[in-house]
């Protein structure tokens, strides 16, 4: 089961992906592709693990691009099914 984070800043915006499986990274890679390449700014992308096994996929917008940034989210996390947003 996958969940979000958004975290934001003054000029930063931040997407963690919390996911279990390959087949699962796979489909979040694949929908941030095809997001991403909608958008002119691209995000800083990085993985990493958790120490319960999980995985997380974490985007970041930082200066001018953050003020996209909410709608690149929120249209990967419907893409998606996410529906449990972590505050």
């Amino acid at each position: 089961m996958m969940d979000a984070q958004i975290r934001g800043e003054e000029k930063f915006m931040k997407l963690s992906i919390a996911y279990d499986t390959k087949e699962e990274e796979e489909q979040i890679s694949k929908v941030i592709d095809s997001v991403s390449a909608k958008c002119r700014v691209k995000a800083e992308c990085y993985i990493t693990s958790l120490s319960n096994g999980k995985k997380v996929i974490v985007l970041e917008y930082s200066d001018e691009a953050e003020r996209r940034a909410g709608d690149i989210f929120e249209s990967i996390i419907k893409t998606l099914n996410i529906t449990k947003i972590i505050s």
